[in-house]
């Protein structure tokens, strides 16, 4: 959030970037950047804008009838009301006319999580004589990083959300062992009742599918349309969950943990496993060059990681089947965040993953009408090392 502590840091990085300051700008819920960072309360129904200039006091520009949100925006902080547009035009040509700014916008939608300004309002900043570029690394340094608080709470909940998975999946064996299989959805939703008894929240069900199911990464079993988990059956369970505001640190909920775990009740065939290894593996080649770049201090790019994530999978014939980047960004807001993401396929993400950030790293293989597997695991960049969570991520096909 942008206060007083934390606007010298955001000053001296767009200074560094030879910006000249960071126009934010949100309407009905747009922008959660915006939104994210202003911290705004109460009724806000009008175009908002908040410059962050590299020197001086930050500025808000608010409609004359919406002040009361912004009652914690700092006295010494300078504010202009305006009521028709015509006003509004006139105070961005006072702060922005002349100036290279940066705001939420991806050239070509290159990162849709960052695209959040509409062309229209791209077009009324540059009619107001600023030059606009993309806050990308801004937007990973000072919305998408984890503080100490939130670190420590996702590492809880990742040994929680670890050990319900492999309940489940001896749950799910234990009762098609005695005759009495209980189907996908009836297993999600133990999941989810065992994430309550944990103290834990979740913003969706988990994903619990078996065989063919598990070939669409989005499956979602259902009351009327689920599966019977039975003897011979793969199994997939993704799974996520946050401690909730109580114990994650300022007030805040705690960072959710995202994990995705394959099991089989009875031995597993040859191709099953063959999928396993090569997800597995491609899933340990983008932890072990996020150790190599990291350890030594080398830049590394959401994208590159992708890349070696995904020649794994190539490299072993199921390069058609990986139809998915290879992992999301896990901001402090959101389970899919608007950091850096793993990816190289669905975007081009070129942004520098910095100490702070987190994402998952999760390839699959999804070969239609017959299997799915996915191997997830969350990491997080620290000083000189990659955190990877849970500690004991999985290495085989759990059997039970």
């Amino acid at each position: 959030m942008l206060t007083p502590d934390t606007l010298p840091a955001l000053q001296a990085a767009i200074a560094a970037q030879q910006l000249d300051g960071w126009l934010l700008f949100d309407f009905h819920g747009t922008n959660q950047i915006a939104s994210g960072l202003l911290g705004l309360e109460g009724m806000v129904t009008r175009r908002v804008f908040a410059y962050i200039p590299r020197e001086g006091v930050p500025t808000a520009v608010t409609h004359a009838i919406e002040q009361g949100p912004w009652r914690q925006w700092p006295a010494a902080w300078r504010r202009e009301q305006y009521s028709s547009w015509r006003a509004l035009d006139a105070a961005l040509g006072r702060l922005v006319g002349g100036k290279r700014v940066a705001m939420e916008y991806s050239p070509r939608d290159a990162v849709p999580y960052l695209d959040r300004v509409p062309a229209g309002v791209l077009e009324l900043v540059r009619a107001a004589g600023a030059e606009v570029v993309s806050s990308a690394e801004l937007v990973t340094r000072f919305y998408a990083v984890w503080t100490p608080a939130q670190l420590a709470s996702h590492r809880r909940a990742a040994e929680r959300v670890a050990a319900i998975a492999r309940e489940a999946m001896q749950h799910a064996g234990e009762r098609a062992s005695r005759g009495a299989a209980v189907s996908e959805y009836a297993l999600q939703q133990w999941i989810a009742e065992r994430f309550g008894g944990e103290g834990l929240e979740f913003d969706h069900p988990p994903i619990v599918a078996v065989g063919a199911n598990a070939a669409d990464p989005h499956y979602e079993p259902t009351a009327e349309r689920a599966r019977t988990i039975e003897r011979g059956d793969v199994l997939l369970i993704d799974l996520w969950a946050r401690e909730p505001a109580a114990a994650g640190g300022a007030g805040d909920p705690g960072i959710f943990a995202d994990q995705t775990w394959m099991g089989a009740l009875g031995e597993p065939s040859t191709e099953a496993l063959e999928v396993w290894a090569a997800v597995r593996d491609a899933r340990d080649a983008a932890i072990d060059l996020l150790k190599e770049r990291i350890g030594t201090g080398a830049p590394v790019r959401g994208g590159e990681v992708d890349d070696a994530a995904r020649a794994v999978i190539e490299k072993r014939g199921f390069g058609k089947y990986f139809i998915h980047r290879t992992g999301h960004s896990i901001d402090p807001r959101s389970l899919h965040g608007s950091g850096p993401h793993i990816d190289n396929l669905e975007t081009r993400e070129e942004r520098l993953l910095v100490p702070g950030v987190g994402f998952s790293i999760e390839p699959g293989v999804y070969i239609p009408g017959n299997v799915g597997m996915r191997s997830e695991v969350n990491a997080y960049v620290a000083e000189g090392q990659i955190v990877v969570t849970p500690e004991a991520y999985q290495r085989d096909v759990i059997i039970v």
